[in-house]
């Protein structure tokens, strides 16, 4: 940590600048009442509270007073969280939610109305593919699919009516890399607000809005918590674009529980520890199965022949997270060959590796002939590597290929 002018007499100090590793340990906290009760936040599970009179409960009504007044609206646990991940992403202010997916809804929808347009990368996660192509044309907004990569492409996607670029930072099941800045200034060019699901990079590998994002969001359920313990989602934004969210998150009913909250911070006191470990596992197994003759492909922005690899190089200094996927030679039989030591598990970023599928679980919305020209295949695995000791992964892996 630094700090400037630590001698001058009759200056405040200046604010010390800490490492995300220490952040993310203590972010949000700062500001709870009574630290010296308890050393770990309580749950609150009220679900309503009492006021001293009117003008209480005006202030709490107004927003002028922080105090929760009903569970839907929010809760201690839920503002701690709020002021955390606002902490770690940079942004002015954050909104949790109930899951990655309401986030994400009450991010776009608080900007978007009948007759916007949005466009979005193909590559999207499948639920998320699915609410753009199939729900918002029934609300009157029109979405147009493109490569985010090709920024060509995306270029000539705008109209005058567009109002929001959507993508990930690290695609999902493909890890493609966006190049995130450029997107930022083409659509603040033409008056449109850039929104990034980060879900896959955490913000102790990459910072969105650092590179101009406007909405960043998150599945807390994933590296943010960690322990496939805890549901919720996040939006990260500025205290305006925030509270608009906030206002159709309340309205249709979006609000995270007390206890997700709650076991979201006790995993996110770690993020720093865990993603160093998960990043380092991941390049080590990336580098291993790409040598392997039954691995046709290895999708992993560290390796040299990422079509992005340059990109990530340069976004993604800390590493790249845990994610990878692999081409696998008799996929179905490697998946048993694992059996009882790796799971098949249909989600991501635990401490332990898991293994998804993509073809039948996460981008199961999208039509086949749109999975297979996105490159997902039947034999197309999704790994989600853990902070296992990195020998008795590679042993496990290669005994199963071996198999």
């Amino acid at each position: 940590m630094s700090q400037s002018n630590p001698d001058a007499p009759g200056e405040p100090a200046a604010p010390v600048k800490y490492d995300l590793t220490t952040l993310a340990a203590r972010a949000g906290e700062e500001a709870r009442p009574n630290r010296a009760a308890a050393l770990v936040e309580p749950i609150y599970q009220s679900t309503v509270y009492a006021f001293a009179d009117l003008d209480d409960l005006d202030r709490a009504m107004s927003g002028e007073d922080p105090a929760s007044f009903y569970y839907r609206n929010g809760t201690p646990n839920a503002a701690t969280l709020e002021r955390a991940l606002a902490t770690l992403e940079g942004t002015g202010a954050a909104l949790v939610a109930g899951s990655g997916m309401a986030a994400i809804s009450a991010a776009l929808l608080g900007v978007l109305k009948a007759g916007d347009h949005v466009i979005t990368d193909a590559r999207v996660y499948g639920v998320t593919y699915a609410l753009l192509a199939e729900e918002f044309p029934r609300l009157g907004i029109e979405v147009s699919f493109v490569d985010a990569c090709d920024l060509n492409e995306v270029e000539d996607a705008f109209r005058p009516n567009t109002r929001v670029v959507h993508v990930e930072s690290l695609t999902n099941p493909l890890l493609t890399v966006p190049d995130v800045p450029a997107l930022a200034r083409l659509a603040h060019e033409r008056g449109a607000l850039l929104s990034v699901d980060n879900t896959f990079a955490s913000p102790a590998v990459f910072r969105p809005a650092e590179h101009g994002a406007d909405l960043v969001t998150h599945s807390v359920s994933k590296y943010l918590s960690g322990h496939s313990t805890a549901f919720g989602g996040v939006l990260c934004a500025s205290p305006e674009l925030v509270a608009l969210a906030r206002t159709r998150l309340l309205r249709l009913g979006g609000t995270i529980s007390a206890f997700d909250a709650w076991m979201t911070m006790q995993g996110l006191k770690t993020l720093g520890l865990r993603m160093r470990a998960h990043s380092g596992n991941a390049q080590a197994v990336a580098d291993v199965l790409v040598n392997h003759p039954r691995v046709k492909a290895v999708y992993h922005p560290g390796l040299s022949d990422h079509p992005q690899f340059h990109l990530a190089m340069d976004l993604f200094p800390q590493g790249f997270g845990g994610m990878l996927s692999a081409d696998i030679e008799d996929a179905p039989r490697f998946v048993k060959a694992l059996a009882g030591r790796i799971p098949l598990a249909p989600s991501l970023a635990d401490v332990i590796t898991t293994l998804s599928w993509p073809w039948g679980t996460s981008h199961r919305p999208l039509p086949e002939p749109e999975r297979r020209r996105l490159g997902i295949t039947p034999n197309l695995l999704r790994l989600s590597i853990g902070i296992e000791d990195i020998g008795d992964l590679l042993g496990d892996f290669e005994a199963a290929l071996d198999a």
